[in-house]
């Protein structure tokens, strides 16, 4: 069942996307949160890392697992993700670092970190909620469109229009890496409910057909249709006619 929340800008978003993950480890305090990094989630982290300083959340028993890595970037990178996530929520709550996982990009066997990835995530019991983005090209983490869906953590070669899109946060194009470490589709769809968010009109042709065109992975984010607990939160410019598709199975609009 897919469930869309459609709101008036990305600071709604933001809010209810904090809502769902609020809720969750309300309900489940070691809750282990699948995360995701770019500048889609930064308005969610502000949102929870607020609700923390206020009480309203307590992160002590959380443990985290995370989507990607860029290979050849060090934890204190300050364009590594390990950077992103310790900057934008991991210092500003009382989650304990030991208890938050990203892939290692400077590990000399990606192979062998990638299969130790997946076995962690097992061994914390699962994902229990996973938040992602979507890419222009419809890729969830970093699975890039391809022939097949790639079921485990594996290495990948970043597609020129995935470096194309995150150059905005390096110096260069050129200072981008070409290659990454991502959770695989399987250990995705194996969280127990997932969180899809976006924002702008860059991501409304690539979200409707996603959601609601062929499965495919020449559309990897595709196979989130088959997922049985899905909440997609985008803004109204990311789903402009949503209402109009008897397609959608539940929708809700937040207007307050």
């Amino acid at each position: 069942m897919i469930r869309i929340i459609r709101t008036r800008d990305y600071k709604e978003l933001s809010s209810a996307a904090a809502d769902v993950i609020a809720s969750q480890i309300i309900a489940k305090p070691d809750s282990v949160l699948g995360l995701a990094t770019g500048t889609s989630p930064i308005g969610i982290y502000d949102e929870l890392a607020e609700r923390y300083d206020k009480g309203e959340l307590d992160f002590g028993w959380v443990k985290s697992v995370n989507l990607d890595e860029y290979m050849g970037l060090s934890a204190d990178n300050e364009n590594s993700y390990r950077h992103f996530m310790n900057t934008h929520l991991f210092d500003r709550i009382n989650i304990d670092k030991v208890n938050t996982h990203i892939p290692d990009g400077m590990t000399k066997d990606p192979a062998k970190e990638a299969a130790s990835y997946d076995r962690m995530i097992q061994s914390l019991g699962g994902i229990d909620l996973q938040l992602l983005g979507i890419g222009r090209n419809g890729h969830i983490g970093f699975n890039e469109p391809s022939d097949h869906f790639e079921k485990c953590t594996h290495e990948v070669r970043l597609t020129e229009s995935t470096i194309e899109a995150n150059s905005r946060l390096f110096k260069s194009l050129s200072d981008v890496p070409t290659h990454a470490i991502t959770m695989g589709i399987g250990a995705i769809m194996m969280a127990r409910r997932i969180l899809l968010i976006a924002s702008g009109p860059d991501k409304a042709g690539i979200l409707k057909e996603a959601l609601f065109g062929n499965i495919t992975p020449k559309v990897p984010a595709s196979i989130l249709q088959l997922h049985p607990d899905l909440i997609v939160v985008g803004d109204k410019e990311a789903l402009p006619d949503v209402g109009s598709d008897d397609t959608y199975l539940r929708f809700t609009e937040k207007t307050a």
